[in-house]
Parts: structure tokens; C-alpha cells; sequence
């Protein structure tokens, strides 16, 4: 979203203002853009969630002094509030929400976002899989997300790779994986196929970047399985774990191959980005991602959930160079033609269609 808002206020058809916490990593890139910021939580100082009237009241207060012409939400549940909210003094206000998960809803969920004038999903699978549980097909279209292909370019690695790890050796091979740590982006079963290739082969280390965000033991339980899956074989010092990172097209031009091993992934940015990088790419064939990138043409596409066969396409990947580099060169080409973020910010104003101001949520 924040590189739509860019395209978008480059144009100069709309003004921007962000409800959002005002402080932190979100506040300060929009800040950093010359984007107004409106302190707006759904949480009191302590984490824990408001109850629903005391959030419509914050948010109808601050629609009432803004008057804005369209109020867009960024992710599902935001959609929700935006549907939820009482229209009275707005009666123009154009409401809009984006879809950025593929997860059941309950009834009341589905019957809330109905609300919204448009939601906008982030690939066909995702819109078809909300349509089936009852959203209204003509309300609710697919726009794909958009990546810059500018700051995500293939460049030599030679250098960023003895900058960014210096402790592996020349001519280890480094697998990149980019996300948040969890079950759903199933990072442990990429570990298990990993820790198998390097059984066979020592030249081989797993890089994953992201966080875990989530404090139920369940989770935390699942980030220590990782690094255990490492630790019992001796091999430790074959896995990175790198916690948030700022300097993502580096790593992804540092590396040798993106593995992405979800169990659900709507339409994922870290692919994006990848394709965009030059960097090949193997992944589970899930969501949207074979809208994405084409099966064996763009990306090495697998059943999700299977250790064995992740093992067996890395290996491919990993003895077979040449094809790699097909891959590669073909999902740039993709990328450019049909996912960068000029096309997401056109397809967007599209969506709006109207010159004035917007709040996002």
C-alpha cells in the first residue's frame, strides 16, 4: 500500500490521510512521505482490544472533522470496521476494503464487509474463496498487488554476498526465506527439507527473515522447532535466522534461490519482490501464487505441506543452474508486465474514481 500511495500522490489526484498508531515503523514511513497521520487504535494503552462502541465512536469522530470522500481499509479486519460503522452525517462517503487473507468467516464477518461499497481481493483465488462464503460477487473484485520493480532488480551478488554473511563460504549456496514466522508460512517444514539436503551436501544454508509475532506457546513453540530441527544433526550453523530486516533487496540479491514453503498465501509481496530481484524462486502452490508465477515457466511450484517433495525441488533447483536462470528471467519479465506497482496504483484510482481526498485505515 505504501508504494501505491506513492504512485498515487505522485499523480496528484487524490490527498492522503492515515488513521493509524502514531508511533512506529508504519508511522514513520508515512510520516517520511509527507503523509498526514491521525492516531487511531483499535487498542487502549494496555493492548487490549476496545469494545466496538468506543472504536465506532472514534472513528465517526474523526470521519466527521475530516470528511473525506472515500475511506479505504487495508486489511479484513479493518473492512469489517468500515462495514460496521453507522453512515449518518456521511452520506457520500465511499467505503472500500481490501482482502489480503484467505481464512473462514463467520456469518456476521461476511455480512459486515457486505457493507462496504467495494472490497478489493488481492487475487482471483482469494475473491472466489470470500465469494463462496457469501460476498457479493459484483462487489467484490481481484486487484493484484504491485511491486517496484526499480528497487527489486536483479544485480551482482558477489559483493552483498561476502557483506551480508560473512561467516559462509565462497561457494555455499543460500536459501532465502522472507516472512512472518508461523505455522502458515510453514518455515518448519522448509527446515525439515533443508536439514536433509545438508545431511547429503555441506555447502548448503537456510536464511529466514521475518518475525515472529505471535506470543501463544503454540508459537513459540513452533519458532524453537526450527532451530532444533538444525541443532540435533550438527548443523546449527547452517540456518540464519535473521529477525526483522530493512534491506530486503539486498538480501534477496545476496541469495541464491527464494523457497517459500506457505500452507496458504493469498498473494504473496516476498514473491513479488523475488520475481522482481532475478532471484528463482520455488514455492507451494497455493492461493494465488500460480497467478503469479507460472507453474515449471516463472517458478518451481510444489504441493504444500510435503517435506519430501520441497527436499526434491531444491535439489532440482540446486543442480540445475541453467534452469534456474530460465525461471528467473521469465518471472522478471512477468513481474514487469503485469504486477508493478504502476499497474496496482492505476487499477486502484480506477477503483475510486473519483479526484478527491481518502483515508485509509
Amino acid at each position: 500500500m505504501l508504494s501505491v500511495l506513492d504512485m498515487l500522490r505522485a499523480d496528484g489526484a487524490f490527498q492522503f490521510t492515515a488513521l493509524a498508531p502514531g508511533t512506529g515503523l508504519l508511522a514513520d514511513q508515512l510520516i517520511r512521505r509527507q503523509i498526514p497521520v491521525r492516531d487511531f487504535s483499535v487498542q487502549n494503552e494496555a493492548g487490549e482490544k476496545l469494545d466496538f462502541g468506543m472504536i465506532e465512536q472514534r472513528l465517526s469522530d474523526v470521519l466527521a472533522e475530516l470528511q473525506p470522500d472515500i475511506l479505504h481499509a487495508n486489511s479484513l479486519s479493518m473492512s469489517r470496521l468500515t462495514g460496521q460503522i453507522a453512515m449518518a452525517g456521511l452520506p457520500r462517503l465511499k467505503r472500500t476494503g481490501h482482502l489480503r487473507d484467505i481464512m473462514r468467516l463467520k456469518k456476521k464477518v461476511v455480512s459486515d464487509l457486505s457493507r462496504n461499497d467495494r472490497l478489493i481481493a488481492v487475487s482471483k483465488a482469494t475473491r472466489d474463496f470470500h465469494v463462496e462464503q457469501g460476498l457479493d460477487p459484483l462487489r467484490c473484485l481481484a486487484v493484484y498487488n504491485g511491486v517496484d520493480t526499480e528497487r527489486f532488480q536483479p544485480r551482482d551478488n558477489r559483493t552483498l554476498r561476502s557483506k551480508l554473511f560473512p561467516s559462509v563460504p565462497t561457494g555455499h549456496r543460500l536459501l532465502l526465506n522472507v516472512g512472518q514466522i508461523c505455522l502458515r508460512k510453514g518455515q518448519l517444514d522448509l527446515a525439515k527439507a533443508v536439514v536433509g539436503i545438508v545431511q547429503d551436501r555441506g555447502d548448503v544454508h537456510l536464511v529466514i527473515v521475518g518475525q515472529r509475532h505471535s506470543k501463544k506457546q503454540e508459537s513459540v513453540d513452533y519458532e524453537a522447532a526450527i532451530h532444533e530441527e538444525f541443532t540435533r544433526v550438527g548443523c546449527g550453523s547452517h540456518l540464519h535466522m535473521l529477525g526483522y530486516r530493512d534491506d530486503i533487496p539486498d538480501l534477496m540479491n545476496a541469495a541464491d534461490i527464494l523457497v517459500h514453503a506457505a500452507r496458504q498465501e493469498p498473494f504473496g509481496r516476498t514473491l513479488l519482490e523475488a520475481a522482481s530481484s532475478g532471484l528463482p524462486v520455488i514455492a507451494t502452490d497455493v492461493g494465488g501464487t500460480a497467478e503469479m508465477l507460472r507453474p515449471d515457466t516463472d517458478a518451481i511450484l510444489v504441493s504444500p505441506g510435503d517435506v519430501g517433495v520441497l527436499q526434491s525441488a531444491i535439489d532440482r533447483a540446486l543442480l540445475n543452474p541453467a534452469l534456474c536462470r530460465e525461471l528467473a528471467a521469465s518471472a522478471r519479465h512477468r513481474i514487469e508486465a503485469n504486477f508493478t506497482v504502476k499497474i496496482a496504483a492505476d487499477q486502484l484510482a480506477k477503483l475510486w474514481s473519483i479526484e478527491e481526498d481518502c483515508v485509509t485505515v
